[in-house]
C-alpha cells in the first residue's frame, strides 16, 4: 500500500426534498452568487423554481448563466468569469450534472485569476485561490459534486483538459436522487459507464497490498451492474436511484484511491473522442475502457482474472488464467450493451480518419496512465481495437 492523505471538505447534504436547503447552505458563504445550469431541463421539472425560492428566502441575489453543454467549453467559462466580475458575484452555484460542475469550476478559478482560465488546463499555472462552489447535483456520473478536478473543451482546436486543484472541491453538495428520476434511459446509462470508469481507473493499479481498496472498489461496481438495470426498468425506484448515486460520488471522492495509484490512461484516450465528436463521455468510456482492457491485460493477468471473479462471478480457470480474465472483460462488454451503450466507435459514428490525429493530442505531454504506460502507437492500438 502506498503513502497516501486523504481529505475531502465537501458537505454532502443527500436525501428527498433536499434541495430546499440550498438557500441556507449558500448563505454561509454569499449574498451575491451566479446560479449556473445548463438548459431548459432544471426549469421544466419545476427545480429552477425552487433553487430560486429557497436561495430569495435566505436572502440571496442571483445573476443567471445556462447554456451548459455537455463537455462543456471553454467560451462559456470565460463569459462566467467576466459576469462574477462585474457584477461582484463571489460564489458559483452549479446545478446539474457533471458538465455544470466543472464549468463552475473553471470559472470559480478564474474570477480570481490575473491570466487566460485555460492557463490551468494546459499546466502553465496552477490554481491559486478560487471562488467557493456549492452543488445541487442532477445526474449521477462524474462525481464532480466532491472531486477537486475539471475538465473543460476549448472548441479552438478541440482540445478536452484537465485541471486538478482542492481549490474547486465544492463547499457542499445537495444530493436528492428524486431529481434522477426523470433521466432519460441513455443519460441513465451513461452516467453508470462513467461510475464505473472512474472505479476502474483506480482498480487497475501496480500498487501491492490493497486489498481493502479493492474490495471497496469491487462492490461499487456490483452495486451499479445491480441497480441500473433496474431503474432502467423502474425509472421512480428511489432506492435504487439513491444507490447509485451515492456510488457515483463515492466512486470519485478520493477515498477509492487511497494507497494506490490509478491509471487514468482510458480517461485521456476518451478525452480525445469526445472533443473531436462531441460524443457523451461515459458513451466514449464505454468504447474506449474494454478496448484499453484488451490491449494491456497481460501486464497482470491476476488482477484482470480477479476483476472477473469478483466483480462478474466468472469461474476461474486454473490451467489458462488469462482465459478468466478475458472473460470478465467480453462480460463488462455486454454489460455495457444490455443497458443501451456502444462498445465500438463504429457504433458512434467514428470513423479511421482522425485516429492519429487524436492519438499524437493524447501523448503530447508524453505517455499516458500508470497501470502501463502507453505512447502514441499503443494508444493508436486501442482507437483501433474500439474501432
Amino acid at each position: 500500500m502506498e503513502n497516501f492523505t486523504f481529505v475531502n471538505t465537501t458537505r454532502i447534504i443527500f436525501g428527498k426534498g433536499t434541495e430546499a436547503e440550498v438557500g441556507r447552505e449558500v448563505a454561509q458563504y454569499s449574498r451575491r452568487i451566479l446560479l449556473h445550469y445548463g438548459k431548459n431541463n432544471i426549469r421544466k421539472s419545476g427545480l429552477y423554481d425552487r433553487i430560486c425560492k429557497s436561495l430569495a428566502q435566505s436572502g440571496i441575489e442571483l445573476v443567471e448563466l445556462g447554456g451548459v453543454a455537455p463537455n462543456p467549453r471553454l467560451s462559456l467559462v470565460r463569459e462566467g468569469i467576466r459576469l462574477c466580475r462585474e457584477k461582484k458575484a463571489d460564489f458559483i452555484l452549479a446545478v446539474g450534472g457533471g458538465s455544470v460542475i466543472d464549468s463552475a469550476k473553471a470559472i470559480a478559478a478564474g474570477v480570481p485569476y490575473n491570466g487566460d482560465v485555460w492557463d490551468f488546463y494546459l499546466r502553465k499555472a496552477a490554481v491559486a485561490g478560487a471562488l467557493p462552489i456549492g452543488v445541487v447535483l442532477t445526474i449521477p456520473a462524474a462525481g464532480s459534486e466532491s472531486s477537486f478536478g475539471s475538465v473543460i473543451t476549448n472548441e479552438e482546436g478541440s482540445f478536452k483538459r484537465d485541471a486538478l486543484s482542492e481549490h474547486m472541491r465544492p463547499k457542499f453538495a445537495i444530493l436528492n436522487p428524486e431529481l434522477t428520476f426523470s433521466l432519460p434511459p441513455y443519460q441513465t446509462a451513461c452516467g453508470a459507464a462513467d461510475i464505473m470508469s472512474h472505479v476502474l481507473e483506480r482498480y487497475f493499479t501496480n500498487a501491492r497490498a490493497v486489498d481493502f481498496t479493492d474490495q471497496l472498489c469491487e462492490v461499487t461496481l456490483k452495486t451499479i451492474i445491480n441497480h441500473v438495470p433496474r431503474v432502467l426498468k423502474e425509472p421512480a425506484n428511489y432506492d435504487s436511484r439513491a444507490e447509485i448515486m451515492w456510488a457515483g460520488t463515492v466512486a470519485h471522492n478520493d477515498l477509492l484511491s487511497t494507497g494506490r495509484i490509478g491509471d487514468w490512461g482510458s480517461h485521456m484516450i476518451e478525452h480525445e473522442l469526445s472533443a473531436i465528436y462531441d460524443v457523451a463521455h461515459g458513451a466514449g468510456l464505454a468504447v474506449v475502457f474494454p478496448a484499453w482492457m484488451k490491449r494491456v491485460y497481460t501486464h497482470n493477468v491476476a488482477r484482470f482474472a480477479q476483476f472477473a471473479t469478483r466483480v462478474w462471478n466468472v469461474d476461474y480457470c486454473f490451467e489458462d488464467p488469462a482465459r478468466t480474465a478475458l472473460e470478465g472483460i467480453r462480460r463488462l462488454e455486454r454489460f455495457f450493451t444490455e443497458i443501451g451503450l456502444p462498445i465500438t466507435l463504429k457504433e458512434l459514428g467514428v470513423k479511421d480518419d482522425r485516429m492519429q490525429e487524436m492519438a499524437v493530442k493524447c501523448t503530447e505531454r508524453g505517455p499516458v496512465g500508470n497501470f502501463l504506460k502507453l505512447g502514441r502507437q499503443e494508444v493508436m492500438d486501442i482507437y483501433r481495437l474500439a474501432l
